[in-house]
């Protein structure tokens, strides 16, 4: 029983003051949705500020974009397979015949997968892949996220060209590897 003092609220008076709250609510992040709505539409689009595709995005010194790599040094240890949390790297080698060591023969990057960690960069031991700043390799299927870095043009894969929907379908009608590897 409430006291002399409390006021008991009947269940309509407080059904009603639960529908004030929560109007109240919705009206309070309807204002800071549309504060924020507004400032970007005063801003103007990505597009207009960065002339995207035109020119590069600028990214930061840090930045962990799509690899880059140097094939005709690779000696095929796996070590960068191996250090990946993902299991995104698929390396294909084989075996010199009158050498020894190995050659790669595909060296493919499974990007619905890579979590742009950078843990396949430290491990190897001749340093021919590292994180690049291009961050451009949208594509329509899943398919296209695989990406074949063996049967790239050289250019893409130094980084003096970007690494686009056009060059990574390209990269999959071709049927040779670009280079034998570092053996030949």
């Amino acid at each position: 029983m409430a006291s002399s003092g409390e006021t008991t609220r009947s269940p309509l008076q407080v059904w009603i003051a639960n529908v004030v709250r929560t109007v109240k609510t919705v009206i309070s992040g309807m204002f800071v949705t549309g504060r924020y709505w507004l400032r970007t539409y005063r801003r103007g689009t990505f597009t207009e500020i960065y002339e995207y595709p035109e020119k590069p995005i600028p990214v930061a010194s840090r930045y962990r974009g799509f690899h880059r790599y140097d094939l005709t040094t690779c000696i095929a240890c796996d070590q960068c397979a191996k250090a990946c949390p993902v299991d995104c790297i698929y390396i294909g080698k084989e075996k010199v015949t009158g050498g020894k060591g190995f050659k790669v023969s595909g060296f493919t990057i499974d990007y619905s997968k890579c979590m742009f960690c950078a843990l396949c960069v430290e491990p190897c031991p001749v340093d021919w892949i590292f994180m690049g700043a291009s961050h451009d390799n949208s594509c329509y299927s899943r398919y296209g996220c695989k990406v074949d870095y063996s049967r790239l043009p050289v250019s893409v894969g130094w980084g003096r060209s970007s690494l686009n929907p056009t060059a990574v379908a390209q990269s999959k009608v071709i049927v040779d590897p670009v280079h034998g590897g570092p053996n030949q």
